[in-house]
């Protein structure tokens, strides 16, 4: 089924998302969109399948005019969206997902053989009975895959699907997505990833500041990618080492628990301006630590204290006046607050503040902070509307300048090349004023890349404590998988 979009416009107040984006994708193929964050990728892929209206332009499917108002009409057109984050009830079992797809037109038995007959044809393998909630990431992005193919889906877009999965599944998602493409199925790649899309993908197609700016057929010479992207080449700035101070953190002997973890035994500490990166799949503790040196999960038992002093069981109020702060996973849902603005947010994390709001003042002091942190949006501008990597531009702005102890999961997951080296300037420069980092990633380069040290966590435990310069990408994937080197 080939697809062309013409002229799409679609714009939130001043912010044009989409200025008259021009798209064709033909039957059959693997085709990558292409962009950095808040390029508009995500709003034209909505206005596809029907999450978002358009301002302007036309849908075209087989060369057929088409209207796509809701996600409903565009699944009758044979057009489906695979979210970053897949649309699965958690507290649902497996099949009750699968059965929420067919509105009523299945019973349970006979949902059952579905969902095994097309789970079996791309060898996914799912307990119909089992929580969704105990899905790993890339086993709800297979469900929703499933559950989209016997829709009868015949295009479908995939947004950042790669966020959060683990290597293997990524390899195990890139195959799935061959397969369908060798069945005569379209598939749209959104990414900004440069080498996930050159991997997958035949065809690319590259949006900048909301308008495509050129379409390349792969392979196509990286340089040429990026200057199309970000209108010039990206260089990325050297790391370069500083002298360590006084421990920062200091964790001795430490039992943590939460709902499907416990851990014993964890003693690590992070000195002053140094970087201590946080490796493991998912689940294996990381979180579980963070959030105790937060000071929004007490330990059971053990010594935990930040510059010298033992905050173990002490609120979350001790830890933030002791100059602690925790960048989360989720952006959106435990950073920041939907429905303010970033104004109010900016008023709500500042100290002392008046009883009484002087809105004309914040604005002001809110659309300085805007300009010096390079945030696409307005005072305004809702968290939720903002791109992930502006939403992770607010989050850094909003920290006050001196910080004992930062505390951060995935700070660059979702973010293109040039948020990511951003990110990374900000923080390497509180380093560098005696900040401790700790920092969690999937992302084996990153953790080599700007650690000092990288603590690798297996089951709960910390298997193995590495200095990053002796360390290598092939001696990570062997300690996360629970083999010593």
């Amino acid at each position: 089924m080939g697809v062309e979009l013409r002229g799409i416009r679609k714009h939130f107040g001043p912010v044009r998302a989409n200025d008259g984006v021009d798209l064709t994708v033909a039957s059959g193929t693997l085709h990558g969109l292409l962009g950095e964050n808040g390029a508009g990728k995500s709003t034209l892929m909505k206005i596809l399948s029907g999450y978002q209206q358009a301002d302007g332009g036309e849908i075209l499917v087989d060369g057929r005019p088409v209207t796509i108002a809701t996600p409903q009409d565009a699944i009758a057109h044979g057009i489906g969206m695979l979210h970053q984050d897949p649309l699965v009830f958690l507290p649902m079992s497996v099949l009750d997902n699968f059965l929420l797809a067919a509105g009523g037109r299945l019973n349970r038995s006979a949902a059952r053989r579905e969902l095994n007959d097309l789970a079996g044809q791309f060898g996914f393998s799912f307990d119909p009975e089992a929580p969704v909630r105990t899905l790993t990431v890339g086993e709800r992005q297979q469900l929703e895959i499933v559950r989209l193919l016997w829709l009868g889906v015949k295009l479908l877009i995939l947004d950042e699907p790669t966020t959060g999965i683990s290597a293997t599944q990524r390899e195990k998602l890139f195959a799935t997505l061959r397969e369908l493409a060798g069945h005569g199925m379209s598939v749209v790649f959104v990414s900004h990833k440069l080498e996930e899309v050159e991997e997958l993908c035949e065809r690319v197609t590259v949006m900048r500041a909301g308008k495509t700016v050129g379409d390349r057929e792969l392979p196509c010479p990286v340089a040429e990618l990026v200057t199309l992207m970000f209108g010039q080449p990206i260089e990325i700035g050297a790391r370069s080492d500083v002298p360590l101070g006084e421990p920062a953190l200091e964790c001795v002997d430490l039992t943590l628990r939460d709902r499907l973890l416990e851990m014993s035994g964890i003693s690590l500490e992070v000195a002053a301006g140094e970087v201590l990166g946080l490796a493991g799949l998912e689940g294996s503790g990381q979180q579980v630590l963070l959030r105790a040196c937060a000071g929004l999960d007490a330990p059971l038992s053990g010594v935990l204290r930040i510059g010298g002093r033992s905050l173990g069981g002490k609120s979350y109020r001790h830890f933030l006046d002791a100059g602690v702060r925790y960048l989360p996973a989720g952006r959106l849902e435990e950073g920041l607050v939907r429905g303010l603005t970033i104004t109010e947010h900016f008023f709500l994390a500042g100290d002392d503040q008046p009883f009484f709001v002087d809105w004309d003042e914040a604005e002001s002091q809110a659309a300085s902070s805007i300009e010096h942190y390079s945030i696409k949006g307005v005072p305004g501008s809702m968290a939720e509307a903002l791109s992930g990597g502006n939403q992770q531009r607010l989050l850094l702005a909003m920290l006050r300048p001196q910080l004992e102890l930062l505390l951060m999961e995935h700070p660059t997951r979702g973010l293109d090349i040039a948020s990511a080296n951003w990110v990374w300037e900000q923080l390497l420069a509180r380093r560098d004023d005696g900040t401790a980092i700790a920092f969690a990633s999937a992302d084996l380069d990153e953790l080599l890349q700007y650690s000092d040290r990288i603590a690798v966590f297996f089951s709960g435990q910390i298997l193995e404590i590495i200095d990053r310069s002796t360390a290598t990408v092939d001696d990570l994937g062997l300690l996360i998988g629970g083999r010593r080197r």
